[in-house]
């Protein structure tokens, strides 16, 4: 198990790496043998799910996310969460009206086993604006983890990280190795708002998320002491037996993502800080107003029958810009998709 240091100013203990386990070549070899029976089914939400839609899920992802954030939750807790979505939503069928239920129980059991100190029920309730009961979320936790038939140690990307920079050709003196980690914790936590990331295994997640990282800090550029970005997809390669042509394939997808991220920030016209304004309570997300943009301006084809589809106006793109910015929803049964 990995040690533990003791954070006096947050009263709580937090894990820090083990160079036993990180040097130890069979701890890498049992989780690269163990993730792809976390994967989840990744065609859900045309064979089990017929109220729901990839972007309802990406709405919810990004409150959890955000709760997250705000609680300042270990990196591992959100990945995990949207695990055990995936995986639930690939097994049971359920309202659209339940969703952000279903997030706000995987929040919890994710907590529960990744934090040193658990969120309560309590404020998981209170963060979703008490649109859900504790009674609601207590049985919603049962139905989770009887799903799940109580598997809830799943591998995340997380867990590969380190493993993965501990065997790359990475001189401290050349590179701030916590620096590489914390802009790929960032990419996974973005992959992880998105469908389409979670049909890939956690290891090619890691690997292609630090790829990313180490190219996007210069890592790989000459006269760094790094190597050149295919010499890097090898070594990935090498460590994870993942194909180099996929690890590419993830990569730049990885890459589009965080550009339309930011594009999509800078075309609203909201920056950061007035993202940040309106969850300046620290125990209370942005409340409210989503439903309504939702409802005012937002018509999602997914739900119509036959070959029909509507495209929505200029306006209606710019509230959904505005809206995947504007803070967290605290009820997705409002929304009219």
């Amino acid at each position: 198990m990995d040690l533990l240091c003791c954070e006096r100013a947050e009263f709580e203990c937090r894990a820090y790496p083990d160079p036993v386990l990180l040097n130890d070549e069979r701890v890498l070899q049992n989780l690269l043998k163990t993730e792809e029976r976390y994967t989840p089914s990744g065609s859900y939400f045309e064979c089990v799910q017929r109220e729901l839609t990839p972007q309802m899920r990406k709405i919810v992802a990004e409150w959890m996310l955000e709760v997250c954030e705000e609680q300042k939750c270990q990196e591992e807790v959100f990945p995990l969460s949207m695990n055990y979505v995936d995986r639930f939503l690939g097994v049971c069928s359920i309202r659209k009206s339940q969703l952000q239920l279903l997030g706000t129980a995987c929040l919890l059991l994710a907590s529960k086993l990744r934090e040193p100190k658990p969120l309560s029920a309590e404020t998981l309730v209170y963060y979703t604006d008490s649109s859900i009961s504790l009674n609601d979320l207590w049985r919603w936790e049962l139905l989770v983890l009887s799903k799940l038939k109580w598997d809830v140690s799943a591998v995340t990307p997380q867990d590969f990280l380190r493993h993965i920079l501990q065997r790359l050709p990475i001189h401290p003196e050349t590179l701030d190795c916590d620096m590489v980690l914390r802009h790929a914790q960032t990419f996974i936590a973005l992959c992880a708002r998105e469908f389409v990331f979670s049909l890939y295994t956690p290891s090619m997640i890691a690997a292609a998320s630090l790829a990313a990282a180490l190219h996007g800090l210069g890592w790989t550029s000459r006269g760094r002491g790094g190597l050149s970005l295919q010499s890097l997809l090898m070594e990935l390669h090498h460590i994870t037996a993942t194909d180099e042509d996929y690890l590419q394939s993830c990569l730049m997808q990885i890459e589009d993502m965080v550009t339309s991220t930011i594009n999509a920030r800078s075309g609203s016209g909201l920056s950061h800080s007035t993202t940040n304004s309106q969850t300046a309570n620290p125990n209370y997300p942005a409340a409210g107003g989503v439903h309504q943009q939702w409802s005012e301006g937002i018509t999602m084809t997914a739900g119509q029958s036959g070959n029909e589809s509507t495209c929505p106006s200029a306006a209606a793109q710019d509230k959904l810009l505005e809206h995947e910015k504007a803070g967290t929803p605290t009820d997705v049964r409002d929304v009219h998709f």
